[in-house]
């Protein structure tokens, strides 16, 4: 019970009020931090709100520790393109004898059809971002992020192991390749589940500044060292590692051609080894938060309390319990709830992303389908989605460098829920263009509306394709990146990886509608495939600026907390002081 509850009262970010007893509950807040200089004196400089609304914001200096969890990052993901992208033709196209094929014949390894490969590789996305809640759980509450990632990087390596044997040419013709995939794919999508939820948040934690400061440039210019565009930065230098690495898929597509699959799989597997090797070597280089124990019990008996309470998140604090008669023990402190409330803000806007998911796994389903429909010209049917990390890696710097600074400057920030909303509008746009690309596909000869009859596709070239891949890598850049950002810097302090968790299941859901309307992916139904994939993201982005884009105008706000929270240890630091929060502390 709170007993100091009418003794002293300070006021929190969300207005409620901080008891004597906030730091024996759930250490989320730290009561060493304040958000500003009229209550902390630490030599530093400064901004008053006036200073925060006129002069320029730029990212603090990344510390290099965050390059490094970059290269991890970087090694997963030139392994999982690499060896995910020549999913398609390993599902679809029959087995012919094995590498090399010549011309635009196609290399496969199963035989079983496009529909069937499109729906498994709909699975396939789904259990890969449906798995980042196992590692969140794991993390959050029990190992923390470093050990967890360990663990699921161990997990992963089998099942490349699997992968790569049963692709071998002697496996494939005994008709061991259907069944080694399936298994190689629940077991890859564990352990790449367990390290996204937990990676995204490691790289953000090397930045232990949360509270903005006051910097003259060479130039003497006055800015303000903004943690939020820090993160921002962040995010777009972690995207931008990712498809670095998915640029393996430009050498894997021609492997898989000339040289056979298992020659992927084999790159794929000695390529996340070297980002293993990365992350043991560099533990004692590395800070995060230690695991909370019974963290996320509190978060939903907090959550619960609040709808039965008037669907209320104040009814849950210590401070509303204390006034109103303890009905719920509430071993936490204020901050926390407000922590939750934040959250809970990320959660509703991560609900709009599964038709953008859908939009975004044509890449290297459909697209990659729709490619081999067209003459090649001795080029791979899948090389042309390469384009897409092409796109990102151009794109990325200048907007991080070039465009938004520029905006900044002149007072117009571009604040979360815009660039998502750009981010929706673009990707609607690629599913227009490959409405009208398939359009002109079915309208040429030799095979019109049944283009894969002669194995060979119609009259017109594939780089007809580039805008739709053009559009959608732009899209990524401001609505998958924000995606990351936001539910790092809205997530409570100790359940950073069960909020990127939530993030990531937003995919999962994408690829169950995936599978849903995979029946209608076929042809001749293309066209009206695409525009109603472009229609239904048209309706959802109109829905999604009406109820969120007035968060933008809480987002300073909302980012001020994070300065009240514990900051990151040093690994070794975190594993020692992970233990569990008591179950009643204040009792």
């Amino acid at each position: 019970m709170h007993a100091e509850f009418d003794h002293e009262k300070k006021k929190d970010v969300g207005g409620g009020i901080l008891t004597t007893n906030e730091k024996e509950a759930i250490p989320a807040y730290d009561s060493t931090s304040q958000p500003s200089k009229e209550y902390f004196d630490d030599g530093f400089d400064y901004p008053t709100e006036d200073e925060i609304n006129t002069l320029r914001h730029v990212p603090f200096e990344l510390p290099a520790r965050a390059f490094l969890v970059c290269i991890i990052e970087l090694s997963e993901r030139f392994c999982y393109y690499g060896v995910s992208g020549c999913f398609n033709n390993y599902l679809a196209n029959p087995y012919a004898g094995g590498a090399p094929y010549t011309g635009d014949n196609l290399p496969g390894a199963i035989g079983r059809g496009t529909s069937f490969a499109s729906g498994l590789q709909n699975f396939w996305q789904f259990w890969c971002y449906v798995t980042p809640i196992i590692g969140a759980i794991i993390a959050d509450q029990y190992l923390g992020r470093y050990k967890t990632i360990i663990v699921f990087s161990m997990v992963y390596v089998c099942g490349l192991i699997i992968l790569f044997v049963t692709s071998l040419p002697f496996a494939i013709e005994n008709g061991a390749a259907l069944g080694g995939l399936a298994t190689a794919m629940v077991v890859i999508g564990l352990g790449t589940g367990g390290i996204k939820s937990n990676v995204a948040p490691l790289i953000a934690e090397q930045m232990t500044e949360t509270r903005m400061k006051i910097k003259t440039t060479k130039s003497g210019e006055r800015v303000i060292q903004d943690p939020s565009v820090t993160y921002q930065r962040i995010y777009m230098i972690f995207y931008w590692c990712i498809n670095l690495g998915a640029l393996s898929l430009a050498g894997t597509v021609f492997m898989e051609k000339y040289k056979g699959f298992w020659t992927v799989n084999l790159m794929g597997l000695l390529g996340f080894l070297v980002g293993f090797a990365v992350l043991v070597l560099g533990k004692r280089y590395y800070v995060t938060r230690p695991p909370q124990g019974s963290i996320l019990p509190h978060a939903f008996k907090a959550m619960w309390i609040g709808l039965v309470n008037g669907r209320t998140m104040e009814a849950a604090k210590p401070s509303y319990q204390a006034a109103h008669g303890q009905k719920y023990s509430t071993p936490w402190n204020e901050t926390f709830i407000d922590e939750l409330r934040r959250g809970l803000v990320a959660c509703k806007v991560f609900l709009f992303y599964p038709i953008y998911w859908v939009i975004y796994n044509q890449l290297n389903s459909n697209f990659v389908a729709q490619a081999g429909q067209m003459k090649l010209h001795g080029m791979p049917n899948d090389e042309m989605q390469n384009i897409d990390p092409v796109v990102i890696i151009i794109f990325i710097p200048l907007l991080d460098k070039v465009v938004y600074p520029f905006l900044r400057k002149r007072g117009f920030p571009m604040y979360p829920v815009t660039r998502i909303t750009w981010g929706f509008i673009l990707a609607a746009l690629s599913m227009a263009f490959a409405a009208i690309i398939q359009h002109e596909i079915y309208i040429r000869p030799p095979y019109y509306n049944m283009p894969t009859e002669g194995g060979d596709g119609n009259d017109i070239h594939v780089a007809i394709q580039t805008p739709g891949y053009l559009l959608i890598g732009l899209s990524e850049i401001f609505a998958s990146i924000t995606g990351l950002e936001y539910a790092f810097t809205k997530a409570p302090a100790n359940m950073k990886s069960f909020i990127m968790s939530m993030f990531l299941f937003t995919s999962a859901f994408g690829s169950i509608l995936g599978i849903g309307v995979s029946a209608v992916a076929e042809d001749p139904k293309f066209v009206w495939f695409y525009t109603g994939l472009c229609i239904a993201d048209i309706i959802a982005t109109i829905i999604f600026w009406i109820l969120f884009s007035h968060y933008n105008k809480t987002e300073v706000e909302m980012n001020a907390l994070e300065d009240r929270l514990v900051k990151p240890k040093a690994v070794a630091e975190a594993d020692r002081s992970a233990e569990p929060v008591p179950e009643h502390p204040l009792q």
